[in-house]
């Protein structure tokens, strides 16, 4: 866990449906690819990039299924080096807590427990899922749209909003 100075304000990050389109997919022999023509993985994350640099003091925590699917450190790597020097931790921790039992709580509850873990100053979410989240999380999820994630400019000014506010 991070140092109270490192995780004063945070952002919670999930991958499909905000970094990349939502159709990503694992197979043993190729891996994970994406499922949408005209994709890549990752390709929305110099949006990312660039929303967050004017914000040095904004750390990241991955939110993101890739974390307990392949590792913590797989899934900081696919970031940029600007990005991976943010993140701070994971709201999954495999010697913390049970696979089976994370799995079923709705990512709001997940992000909310870390929440009350690291206690952060300020926080806010940027994830496509919505199902589930608790009544006094809700005003800090930046939901997006599965298929445009980050890339929609309202998306993007809606986390610049939420950044100016920290």
């Amino acid at each position: 866990m991070a140092s109270t100075t490192d995780s004063k304000k945070l952002c919670y990050l999930d991958f499909d449906g905000v970094v990349h389109d939502q159709e990503v997919y694992f197979h043993p022999r190729s891996g994970i690819y994406m499922n949408t023509p005209g994709r890549t993985l990752f390709e929305w994350l110099p949006i990312l990039d660039e929303l967050l640099a004017p914000h040095p003091d904004v750390r990241i925590v991955l939110s993101t299924s890739w974390v307990r699917v392949r590792s913590y450190h797989f899934a900081k790597k696919q970031l940029t080096p600007s990005l991976q020097a943010k993140v701070i931790g994971a709201t999954f921790h495999n010697r913390l807590m049970r696979k089976d039992e994370f799995v079923c709580l709705p990512r709001g509850v997940q992000i909310a427990n870390d929440v009350f873990r690291r206690g952060p100053q300020s926080w806010f979410a940027i994830d496509d899922d919505y199902l589930g989240w608790p009544e006094w999380c809700r005003d800090n999820l930046i939901r997006t749209d599965g298929t445009r994630g980050i890339s929609d400019p309202a998306i993007q000014e809606a986390i610049r909003l939420m950044l100016e506010r920290f």
